[in-house]
């Protein structure tokens, strides 16, 4: 039993923020899911590994889905869809990938925004509730970050989420069908201890 279901069921858990909230994926995502990705394609492609050519597709997405489902069975990886709560508009992903246990206790944060809804600080809600997630209910030490130095957007959410710029890697991810420069970005848990507190949500308070 992974520590998903034991602290928020079978269905996972829904993260609140003051204007949003994250969910797991499901099928009934798709029509919303791929229209968001398509409209906002010219936007994404320059920070994303290169898209499949049937990417946007219903089946291309049952296999994504199946994919989550057993990251989250085995313990190794954690799958959101971003909404906003005033009409459950679908802006955006985030995952917490590649969990490691043992002595690294950590993973790796991804995650993309809908071109329409990027700039409203809207991910930048959402990135600190994914870090209290990871150390408060995954019991995680560290969680990890990169991004492409010209990216400047993402490395300001990141730093104003509370992660410290550790080093560069050379070459580090094919991206957009390139070898791609990263700057590496940590979050600890004891970085968060002298943070103002986040949201709570309301089935836990």
């Amino acid at each position: 039993m992974t520590l998903l279901r034991v602290v928020a069921g079978e269905a996972g858990p829904t993260l609140h923020t003051q204007r949003c909230y994250l969910r797991a994926p499901t099928m009934a995502d798709f029509p919303a899911w791929a229209t968001l990705r398509a409209t906002s394609r010219s936007f994404l492609e320059p920070w994303e590994p290169r898209w499949p050519d049937d990417d946007l597709t219903r089946t291309a997405f049952k296999r994504r889905i199946k994919r989550y489902q057993r990251e989250i069975r085995e313990d190794s990886g954690y799958p959101f869809f971003l909404f906003r709560s005033s009409d459950e508009q679908l802006l955006g992903g985030a995952t917490l990938s590649n969990v490691r246990r043992g002595v690294s206790l950590s993973c790796s944060l991804g995650y993309w925004m809908g071109e329409a809804y990027s700039g409203n600080g809207l991910m930048g809600e959402a990135v600190p509730r994914l870090l209290q997630f990871a150390f408060r209910d995954l019991r995680l030490h560290r969680v990890e970050a990169a991004s492409i130095p010209h990216n400047e957007r993402s490395i300001r959410l990141l730093e104003k989420a509370g992660f410290v710029r550790e080093g560069f890697a050379r070459r580090y991810l094919l991206i957009n069908g390139k070898w791609q420069d990263h700057v590496l970005f940590a979050a600890l848990v004891e970085d968060q201890v002298i943070r103002p507190p986040l949201m709570v949500d309301p089935a836990s308070s």
